[in-house]
Order: structure tokens, then sequence, then C-alpha cells
């Protein structure tokens, strides 16, 4: 298993919002997400900054690339946009983090 984490931001005003829309998660993308190979999936919010950090576990680095393709990840990110940083494309502003500790 291939382990991801990312950082985003949300913008501050919008903390429960964000919490919201991802607790009512569509369906949908979460069949998306797991039939892309992602399992263990979590977000954290660290309130005093606005920073998200994202944990993902992965069957495969290319199936979870496949996922930015489908058209549920893409109505997400539009459904997102207004209330985090985002690309031209609407995805998400992300920086991949790198391990530096595993504990096994």
């Amino acid at each position: 298993m291939i382990r991801k984490a990312l950082k985003m931001k949300v913008y501050s005003q919008y903390h429960g919002e964000y919490k919201r829309r991802h607790d009512e998660i569509w369906e949908s993308l979460k069949n998306v997400l797991k039939s892309h190979g992602a399992h263990n999936y979590s977000i954290f919010l660290d309130g005093e900054t606005d920073s998200l950090f994202a944990y993902v576990e992965l069957e495969s680095e290319e199936l979870w690339n496949k996922v930015a393709e489908t058209e549920e990840c893409k109505k997400w990110w539009d459904f997102m946009k207004d209330i985090m940083e985002t690309n031209n494309d609407n995805s998400p502003k992300s920086v991949e983090l790198k391990e530096v500790f595993y504990l096994k």
C-alpha cells in the first residue's frame, strides 16, 4: 500500500462548510475513490492556519491519478472551488508532503 499525504488550504470563514460538505460527500464520489484504489482517506484541519492535511492509502499511483479525469471528481472540484484555494481547473491547490518517519 502506498501512503500519500497532501496539504491544502480552506478559507478561514468556511471551516464549518468544508466539514459539512464532506459529511455529506456524494456516494458516487466515494465509489470513484474506492474503485480507483483509495483506502483510509482522512482529511484534518489546522484551524489556526486554515491548512488541510489529507492522508490516503493507495493501491496504485496510476489509478489514483486517473481519479482527476472522472466527471464526479470534476463536479466535486466545481462544488468546492468557492471555499478553498484552487488551480485554474478548479482542482485544489495542493502540496505533496514527503514522508520522513513511519512506525509500523
